[in-house]
């Protein structure tokens, strides 16, 4: 005899509520086998259960709804595993982001800030190659990321370390035009993104952090009430230099960014 269960009885036996039950149905994740006509009642079979107690424990990991349904869809168990692993090797990345994030809040509470290096530094006219694009901050690191590998395999022989360009409302409106740059000695054609820019000059009050870009803000904080403390901050974009980065090694503690203010005087104020 066919067994339906009732989406109430379902819902108990899956742990998964009746509305998220209606909502798969929706979206195509999981079907009932049977709905009523008259009544639009849902009906599933006991075969369901297991699929419905794997969709839960995926969604306990956070994967989307359009994962699941390829791992569900999958023609074969390589396909399938392929899409479990994609899901599981981003969790270890976000898993050893949280874990820099707690290290470095932990270091900011137990104790003080480190004194900082600053030096004036006046830079003239950069010739550089450069991609730039109007980011929101959540999509800062992936998109930085891919440009300067973009960067990097149409430049050939760069003359300086890799860079970028913050403008002031990146950090005030949370959204803002981003150049990631590479500077060389001459033109370079290209094609797709990049493009001959000339980054103009200016005068730096710059500061070195080491470690990770979890607690960058940290270095930009010491450098911030620097310059403020001596009344020299202008207007225009804060540079980073990336002089060892995750290009060169996998080893954050050895990681060095330079943090560059644009202020109008390159000479200490006394």
């Amino acid at each position: 005899m066919r067994v339906r269960l009732a989406i109430g009885d379902f819902s108990r036996m899956t742990h998964l509520s009746v509305k998220a039950l209606r909502h798969y149905h929706d979206v195509g994740l999981l079907t009932p086998a049977e709905i009523d006509p008259a009544s639009g009642y849902r009906f599933y079979e006991p075969e369901q259960v297991p699929i419905a107690q794997v969709i839960r424990r995926f969604r306990d990991l956070g994967m989307p709804l359009d994962e699941i349904r390829e791992v569900l869809r999958a023609p074969d168990v390589g396909a399938r595993n392929q899409v479990i692993v994609a899901h599981l090797e981003r969790m270890e990345s976000q898993l050893a982001v949280t874990q820099s994030v707690v290290a470095s809040l932990r270091s900011l509470l137990e104790r003080p800030p480190a004194p900082i290096a600053v030096e004036h530094r006046s830079v003239g006219p950069l010739l550089a190659l450069a991609i730039g694009e109007h980011l929101s901050m959540p999509d800062l690191d992936p998109w930085l990321d891919a440009a300067l590998r973009e960067l990097d395999a149409a430049a050939g022989s760069p003359a300086g370390p890799r860079a970028a360009l913050y403008p002031a409302e990146l950090f005030e409106l949370g959204a803002g035009e981003v150049v990631a740059y590479l500077p060389v000695a001459s033109e370079v054609s290209c094609g797709g993104r990049p493009r001959m820019l000339e980054i103009p000059p200016a005068e730096l009050a710059v500061a070195v952090h080491r470690g990770s870009t979890a607690d960058l803000d940290l270095t930009y904080g010491a450098l911030g009430t620097y310059v403020a403390e001596r009344e020299i901050g202008v207007d225009g974009p804060i540079r980073e230099h990336y002089l060892v980065s995750a290009f060169d090694t996998d080893e954050e503690p050895r990681h060095v960014t330079e943090v560059c203010w644009p202020v109008f005087q390159t000479t200490p104020a006394s």
